[in-house]
């Protein structure tokens, strides 16, 4: 009796930590970290890191919020009936974080977002997420709304952060960064090719 009671307290050591690796995952990392953002949804990470120092700062002058981002059904594990559902999903995140964290959450889905705190949906917060337009299914537009949303929560409750940065500036230092490269490249050449006519002269 004693070996089997053995047995069956190891199983459940075993199986636990697989039940709950197959549950949801924003809720396991939302434990400890500001953000979920799916790793495997083609986000940039300049993105991903504009949306941590936008929570970051947010924290910093007294407004708490955690965001999960949800690109597909995937994201969301064991209860994917609640895709496309913020509201419901809001709800529930809040409700698996209670013991830990029991602040604001926001959500960020496809066709919306939603506001929740401590299992609770935050009508405040509801009214003003629901004016902003649906990120649409990229996972790009869905980080950068995210963001977007969590500056006009911060606002809307008195707290000034500075504008997100254009995600597009990134790209055009990138382009002048290359035309400089290709400046560089015409004036070595310019110079190789003076100093060949010279080596040519008599």
């Amino acid at each position: 009796m004693r070996r089997w009671a053995l047995v069956a307290a190891l199983a459940c050591f075993v199986v636990a930590p697989a039940a709950r690796a197959d549950g949801d995952p924003a809720s396991d990392y939302l434990l400890s970290k500001p953000a979920f953002v799916p790793p495997d949804a083609g986000i940039p990470s300049a993105d991903v890191t504009q949306l941590n120092v936008t929570l970051a700062a947010a924290k910093l002058r007294g407004y708490e919020i955690r965001v999960a981002v949800i690109a597909t059904k995937n994201d969301l594990g064991s209860v994917g009936v609640l895709y496309r559902q913020p509201r419901q999903y809001a709800r529930f995140l809040g409700q698996e974080l209670h013991f830990v964290y029991n602040g604001r959450l926001l959500v960020a889905m496809p066709n919306g977002y939603a506001v929740a705190r401590d299992g609770k949906l935050e009508p405040s917060g509801l009214a003003l997420v629901d004016r902003l337009p649906p990120p649409g299914s990229n996972g790009r537009s869905l980080t950068t709304g995210a963001t977007t949303a969590v500056a006009k929560l911060a606002t809307a409750a008195g707290v000034t952060l500075a504008a997100p940065k254009a995600t597009r500036s990134s790209s055009g230092n990138g382009h002048w960064l290359l035309i400089g490269i290709a400046g560089v490249v015409l004036l070595l050449a310019a110079a190789a090719a003076i100093l060949a006519r010279r080596h040519r002269r008599p």
